[in-house]
């Protein structure tokens, strides 16, 4: 069986945590895997090497951060099969050049365009477990790249689907996909299986598990994956096609994403083209707009509505100060909170969206927005609501049985 292993800096944040790794994999190898194992930066390693180059500017090259901030993954890969030879393990290390990986020209943010997967099926041929320094690449012009957020979880994906891995492993401080997040109730259950769709919708939704582009990679080339923790043995949570679930529940799970600001344009001139010059004016100063509300006002004046990224407010208001002339009034709301039910199952049962609104209103909560899609309802309300929302969808859907 082959099968990539991905870890990440929580579970290789020491040397101590390294060695716990290597003996892991070395129990595996006996038991008949080939693997290939990623890993990220030892943790606080990225964010010591930012802090090194901010010392000296605040806008560095990107071209320069990605060489600098390539070297904590570096290390780590070195570090892990240093260890995993000295266990009797044959490894070898392998920068992303090395293991083949060719990205285009976006530094800081590249995206992985292809992979030679000659180098690393060679050192496998010979025995070899393979350890490849995740979250880098490079580019046509031979220089070195960082794929950004989540970049060693895409690494992970985009091998396991260059070598036709049986299995991609995704090995975190958490062991598995819940219903929701079990610090805000201890009636959370750890799922056994769940869809790419659903899990791309609680990613998307502010489920940290795991980075919505990895899971977009692992649907595309068929690559199924295991979420668990390098902390104990549990089993973890299998994410794969929905036709390898037998039993689709109506709701799976259920996402809080307090990163989330309301946008409210009061008058907005109504003319043809208005729309598209604000969300044009918001697309150029890369501002993602997620929820859009517009209803008619009075005297040829619209109100419109919709959300953004908590954390872009202030370029959000940067880019519509030219607006003023058509718009009577902007307000801004950051104390709210999108609160999301996601499942499969939704396709084939009706009433799902009505019971979402029925609990909210039982526990006196005022809906501010919502949005569907095929499987899943969102909704805004205020942020002070979260844990009584949640907890009261998590029962109204039996997810806490």
């Amino acid at each position: 069986m082959l099968v990539v292993k991905k870890f990440g800096g929580t579970s290789v944040g020491s040397l101590e945590r390294i060695e716990a790794v290597a003996k892991r994999i070395q129990k595996d190898v006996q038991g008949g895997e080939k693997v290939v194992v990623v890993v990220s930066a030892m943790s606080g390693e990225t964010n010591r090497l930012i802090g090194y180059a901010e010392h000296f500017s605040k806008l560095p090259s990107p071209k320069e951060m990605d060489m600098l901030l390539s070297s904590g993954e570096q290390v780590t890969s070195s570090l892990l099969s240093i260890a995993l030879n000295a266990l009797g393990v044959q490894a070898t290390a392998m920068t992303g050049r090395e293991a083949g990986i060719l990205t285009d020209n976006s530094h800081t943010k590249a995206r992985i365009e292809s992979i030679n997967n000659q180098p690393m099926l060679r050192a496998l041929h010979e025995g070899k477990v393979v350890v490849v320094a995740g979250f880098q690449g490079i580019n046509g012009s031979g220089d070195i790249t960082t794929l950004g957020r989540g970049g060693s979880d895409l690494s992970a994906v985009a091998v396991a689907g260059a070598i036709s891995a049986d299995l991609c492993e995704i090995y975190t401080d958490v062991d598995g996909v819940y219903t929701t997040d079990p610090r805000i109730t201890d009636k959370a259950k750890k799922l056994e299986k769940i869809s790419y769709d659903e899990m791309l919708e609680l990613a998307s939704m502010g489920a940290k598990v795991l980075q919505s582009r990895s899971v977009e990679m692992a649907k595309k080339m068929k690559v199924k994956l295991v979420t668990r923790s390098s902390f104990n043995d549990n089993e973890g949570t299998l994410i794969t096609d929905e036709e390898d679930i037998m039993e689709k529940p109506i709701v799976s799970g259920i996402a809080a994403d307090k990163n989330q600001a309301r946008v409210t344009l009061r008058g907005v001139a109504d003319k043809p083209g208005i729309a598209a010059e604000i969300f044009n004016a918001l697309a150029k100063a890369h501002i993602n707009v997620d929820m859009i509300v517009q209803n008619m006002g009075k005297d040829g004046r619209a109100n419109l509505g919709f959300t953004v990224p908590r954390t872009e407010v202030e370029q959000a208001k940067r880019a519509l100060t030219e607006f003023h002339g058509d718009v009577e009034n902007i307000d801004y709301d950051d104390t709210i909170v999108k609160i999301s039910i996601v499942g499969v199952g939704m396709k084939s049962h009706s009433g799902v969206a009505s019971k979402m609104f029925n609990t909210l209103a039982q526990s006196n909560i005022n809906i501010l927005m919502i949005a569907t899609s095929e499987i899943k309802v969102s909704v805004i309300i205020e942020e002070k609501y979260t844990e009584l929302a949640v907890r009261s969808l998590h029962s109204a859907y039996e997810l806490d049985a």
